[in-house]
């Protein structure tokens, strides 16, 4: 080797050490630029965050979701007191800036049963604010606070756009100590955590401790892309999941607030379940798919249109739902008068219905509660399927709660432990329909239930109209007629 060539290649080993030495030191300014970043979007949006502090009547039963508990001040026990009430507590809880104007979005359950709100700016401004309307269905309520100048408002983001590892924060007022800030990813999405028919919470691993409820859950973008709601627990602490309510679900509701004053979805009369395994087996499906309808209001739009009990729903608007819950958001979100499309599967035949959809009747929505219970693990049951049955009299039908000339066999007994008793049926429940015809007589109802028997299917449906009901209307059950481990073992 030359002297020429060993200078030219310690000149290229020299080059070759330094730009190495200069990336690692870019490595720590590219991060600290991160940071920095991060930081300046959290301390802008910080403003648009408030605190609230509630105070309710003992009696209200309080919160099950995050919202915390503190001692009322004295002056405030005594102010109730003097006004007929003794017992006085004090809520914490959370909530975002929408508007300049001082409008606020929090949950329903912080503000429910209020009869003081004060709510807390980051600038330790305490303003007292009033509900102006609220969905307890959607856990959603709107707070107004007048202010002596226009407020910071947050910016609603895309919740479509999240993907389960998106870093987020949240921020609120957990434990009443502050405003607070938390970190960390989307964990799950499309969660169903049985508070409403219409779940479709995000899981989030940043931090949500009670009082966090209300406050806003962030991108990295500075947008709000869920509202921090509710806390699942294996005890009383925060140690658990949080969940929030998507801005997709959470604006279309506060819209609706802000225009009607309630929510105000569309709706087209009907009742629908998740198809589960069992049903499909009942009705002889190969698949899972779709929603089975399990009742049609007379009149309403889903009747209109020729839409049956026992009819699968495919498709809605030329879109095809994930779950029952999907279909029914679909439903809500979708103006009254839209003339659009359902298509369903009925017979095993697909069939398109031209549907115009309606309001909801206010009433029915306000009365609206919790969906239909989902199938249970059960146990072998004998024959007769560990129900005991009678026809209904004309005396039976006050008894029973009967409306609409409902006809049907009513159930005056089930056996502990049967597989009907672990889906829920009790005695004073109704059967409607077995598979798709209806009955009137305990031998209809033996008859389907053989005749389901001989086609040699794991699980026989049942159309109930249940005595106690969390909803209103019937409800298809899917009751086992073989035992588990025939089935396992193919017998």
């Amino acid at each position: 080797m030359t002297r020429h060539q060993a200078s030219l290649r310690h000149l290229l080993a020299a080059a070759m050490i330094a730009t190495l030495m200069i990336g690692a030191a870019a490595l720590p300014a590219r991060a600290d630029d991160a940071a920095m970043n991060e930081s300046q979007i959290i301390h802008r949006l910080l403003p648009t965050v408030v605190n609230i502090h509630v105070q309710k009547v003992e009696a209200v039963t309080p919160p099950t979701a995050a919202a915390a508990t503190v001692d009322a001040p004295a002056t405030d026990s005594a102010k109730l007191a003097s006004e007929g009430a003794t017992t006085i507590k004090g809520y914490v809880g959370s909530g975002f800036i929408i508007d300049p104007s001082g409008l606020i979005v929090t949950n329903y359950h912080v503000v429910d049963g209020a009869y003081l709100i004060v709510v807390t700016l980051s600038d330790g401004t305490r303003l007292e604010g009033t509900v102006t309307s609220a969905s307890k269905l959607a856990d959603l309520a709107l707070v107004q606070v007048k202010a002596d100048h226009p407020l910071p408002a947050a910016h609603w983001g895309d919740s479509d756009t999240l993907q389960v590892g998106d870093q987020v924060f949240a921020a609120g007022n957990p434990f009443g100590l502050g405003l607070t800030v938390t970190g960390g990813i989307v964990s799950a999405l499309n969660r169903n955590i049985m508070n409403s028919p219409y779940d479709d919470l995000i899981q989030t691993d940043a931090t949500l401790n009670h009082g966090n409820s209300g406050g806003p859950l962030f991108d990295m973008q500075g947008n709000v892309i869920g509202v921090d709601s509710t806390i699942i627990s294996p005890t009383t602490g925060s140690v658990g999941l949080g969940f929030a309510i998507p801005s997709n679900s959470a604006h279309f509701v506060v819209d609706q607030l802000r225009t009607y004053g309630w929510v105000h979805p569309g709706w087209i009369g009907v009742k629908v379940q998740t198809m589960t395994d069992e049903i499909a087996a009942a009705m002889g499906l190969a698949q899972s798919e779709g929603s089975v309808v399990s009742w049609v209001l007379s009149g309403g739009p889903a009747m209109k249109a020729g839409l049956q009990v026992r009819d699968v729903i495919l498709q809605f608007d030329g879109r095809t739902p994930s779950d029952e819950r999907a279909l029914l958001r679909a439903i809500a979100h979708t103006s009254a008068g839209v003339a659009t499309s359902i298509v369903v599967l009925r017979d095993g035949k697909r069939l398109t219905l031209p549907l115009t959809v309606d309001a909801w009747p206010r009433n029915q929505w306000e009365a609206l509660d919790a969906p239909a219970p989902i199938l249970r693990p059960n146990n072998p049951v004998p024959p007769h399927l560990g129900l005991t049955l009678a026809p209904i009299l004309p005396a039976d039908k006050t008894k029973l709660g009967l409306v609409d000339d409902l006809k049907g066999v009513q159930v005056t007994n089930v056996v502990k432990d049967s597989d009907p008793a672990t889906r829920g049926m009790t005695a004073g429940d109704v059967i409607l329909r077995v598979q798709d015809k209806p009955v009137t007589t305990p031998a209809e109802v033996w008859a389907g239930v053989d005749a389901v028997r001989a086609e040699k299917r794991d699980f026989v449906m049942m159309l109930i109209y249940p005595k106690v009901r969390t909803v209103p209307g019937p409800e298809w059950v899917a009751l086992r007629l073989v035992a588990k481990d025939k089935i396992a073992s193919g017998g």
